[in-house]
């Protein structure tokens, strides 16, 4: 698979509107979308954000946003997802994840790998980036946050998993 055969299924999302931000009464979903995109445009090999798409959103609690950006560097694909919420922000490809779900849950499977060593002390260093120190207590936090998006969350979309 090349790096252009690389794309997600733009049925799963929604084209993010001004129309889509200012019927969310609260105002969170913009907010959780600026922090998206803010988080995605501090790496240097994002150039630009070309389009946004909202995937999944729990209020006050995850969104999974999806990005088609233009990079600065031919290694870096152009569409990308953006996890950010009430637990650590994170992004990832589309080549393993070629909707919300599957990012929901590849990003669950990484963060639990952190989990994982971080309670038991091993090095993180080679793990996803994870913004706290990586001690026993932080560990049990985002575990149980992880806990509750597979169950209460990524469990209403099973079906888009296989």
């Amino acid at each position: 698979m090349t790096r252009d055969d690389v794309g997600p299924d733009l049925r799963k999302v929604t084209k993010v509107t001004n129309t889509l931000l200012a019927d969310e009464s609260s105002g969170r979903l913009a907010d959780c979308l600026r922090g998206a995109r803010e988080f995605l445009l501090f790496y240097d090999w994002c150039r630009e954000i070309r389009e946004e798409y909202l995937g999944l959103y729990v209020d006050g609690i995850i969104g999974v946003f999806l990005f088609q950006i233009s990079p600065s560097r031919v290694d870096v694909d152009e569409w990308v997802w953006v996890i950010v919420g009430d637990l650590p922000p994170a992004y990832l490809t589309c080549e393993d994840c070629p909707n919300p779900a599957t990012a929901l849950d590849g990003y669950i499977g990484a963060m639990s790998e952190w989990v994982e060593a971080a309670s038991t002390g091993r090095s993180v260093a080679e793990l996803i980036p994870v913004n706290v120190p990586a001690t026993p207590v932080n560990a049990e936090k985002l575990r149980r946050r992880l806990e509750f998006l597979d169950e209460r969350v990524l469990a209403d979309y099973r079906s888009d998993l296989s």
